[in-house]
């Protein structure tokens, strides 16, 4: 059979109560640690005993926790009022405008713009700022240059693999080639069949395939004039 439902009032027993009170307190205490880190919560949870003890749980501080209660529950209370609304709305415009203000204005810095109110200490560290954001930009640039190099390099030396194994089927059909014509003419005059055309066709590949192609940039030369040809006595 199952359990019977629980009249939910003050248990008259204080051994009871006590037990009801260890086993429900410890239930509740597991329930909020694994709120907290299941959905990132901040909590907190404090509770008193008949006695008068203390139990808490926060997942960072608890003094934290109530600083963060006390100002949303002011700013909720705020927002209820119009007059209050309006004020809040106007200070969140007037920091927005003050941070673009000076987003503007270190801006304009970076740029080499109004520096007229600097010292040395502060051109410092604007030299300094701009050094560390060129490196920065030139290390990206590098990467992504470098990687553009190793994907040409790729698919040059794939270029090359299928630049050899066309020339292996050349010389395939060459020695084809040969071997049919040596069938065909085994018993025909050489120098009769080279008067009439019959030799088959031969392919020659001066270049070696085996060394890949090395791309150079050189500097143009000049052009030179022709001495003129000298006149031819007549």
């Amino acid at each position: 059979m199952g359990r019977g439902k629980i009249v939910i009032e003050r248990i008259d027993n204080s051994t009871s109560r006590q037990v009801t009170f260890s086993k429900r307190r410890n239930g509740l205490l597991k329930k909020a640690k694994e709120l907290a880190i299941l959905c990132d919560a901040e909590l907190g949870l404090m509770i008193f005993s008949s006695t008068g003890k203390l139990y808490e749980f926060s997942s960072t501080s608890m003094k934290s926790v109530i600083e963060r209660y006390s100002k949303a529950k002011e700013e909720r209370h705020q927002l209820l009022n119009p007059a209050s609304e309006v004020k809040f709305w106007q200070r969140e415009a007037a920091i927005l405008r003050q941070q673009l203000q000076d987003l503007q204005e270190n801006h304009r810095k970076l740029m080499g713009e109004e520096l007229n109110g600097l010292g040395i200490e502060d051109l410092q560290k604007l030299e300094n700022q701009l050094e560390m954001s060129l490196r920065v930009v030139r290390k990206k640039k590098e990467q992504i240059l470098t990687e553009e190099i190793q994907e040409l390099n790729r698919k040059g030396n794939l270029i090359h693999q299928e630049n050899i194994e066309l020339y292996k089927k050349v010389k395939l059909i060459q020695q084809e080639n040969m071997e049919l014509y040596k069938k065909a003419y085994s018993t025909r005059d050489p120098s009769t069949a080279n008067e009439n055309g019959f030799l088959p066709y031969s392919f020659t590949l001066t270049r070696e395939l085996h060394v890949p192609i090395q791309l150079q940039l050189s500097q143009t030369t000049p052009n030179l004039q022709t001495p003129a040809r000298e006149s031819e006595p007549r």
